[in-house]
């Protein structure tokens, strides 16, 4: 198992970390039969390529334009964590009556925790969502046409940004694959990014959700600056001084 080279290596481990959603050095020192410093070494490197980011003893996968997790995985990822910051995020509502619910896992459990007892509009691009809201009381669901996306069911291309642009919405709860203050919110698809922009672009308030792991990671096609925030709900596990740091270019930042 020695033989291997650096690079074959590191395929192997990126590999391994979009297989199972993360690493640990010990097991994979074990499984190549390198030392544990190799193994280290080789997670730098590909932290360094962008296709990891490194924990305390491990390391998960950053998605970008070549990988991204399915709806079902992300369903089985951080979900704890998720509800926390699912149902701070529909505290932050206010007197919204119209709503856009982004693609992905975390945004679907704010559309459910959202409030029944008085009538709200809720514009989505995702199949999940809107099914889960569909016979929801006091909830109209507009459902954008376009694409279907297979991974993340939901819809993009022109059909679903045009319709985008056709309305003027109170709140916007938008996810994203990667947030940084460098380079703001990112995300790998073009079709995707798009109708994300133009969510923001339609919002007249914008509310950034993710888990911690997503803080520090650049996908491909950036579609926000963190000041267009008005808010962002992540969790604790997001040190307070890194947040502090993006509350200084704007926004909110909420740590549950």
């Amino acid at each position: 198992m020695t033989d291997r080279t650096a690079e074959e290596r590191q395929r192997e481990i990126v590999k391994a970390a979009r297989r199972t959603g993360s690493v640990d050095v010990t097991t994979l020192a074990a499984e190549l039969g390198v030392a544990k410093e190799t193994v280290r070494r080789d997670l730098r490197a590909l932290e360094d390529h962008g296709l990891v980011r490194r924990t305390h003893g491990g390391a998960y996968p950053v998605e970008s334009a070549g990988f991204e997790t399915t709806l079902a995985f992300r369903a089985t990822s951080h979900v704890p964590e998720k509800r926390r910051i699912a149902a701070a995020a529909a505290d932050l509502l206010g007197d919204a009556e119209t709503v856009f619910i982004d693609e992905g896992f975390t945004p679907q459990l704010i559309a459910e925790a959202l409030p029944r007892d008085r009538p709200l509009t809720v514009v989505t691009a995702s199949l999940a969502t809107a099914g889960a809201l569909a016979e929801a009381e006091n909830t109209t669901v507009l459902l954008l046409g376009g694409r279907v996306r297979p991974g993340t069911l939901a819809t993009v291309d022109h059909w679903t940004t045009k319709m985008l642009a056709g309305f003027v919405i109170d709140l916007a709860y938008i996810g994203a694959n990667g947030i940084s203050r460098e380079h703001g919110l990112t995300t790998p698809d073009p079709a995707v990014s798009e109708v994300k922009a133009q969510a923001i672009r339609a919002s007249r308030r914008t509310v950034f959700v993710g888990v911690h792991t997503k803080f520090g990671a650049v996908s491909f096609c950036r579609f926000a600056e963190i000041g267009e925030l008005e808010a962002i709900v992540t969790s604790t596990l997001l040190p307070a001084s890194e947040a502090h740091r993006y509350s200084l270019q704007g926004p909110q930042v909420i740590r549950i």
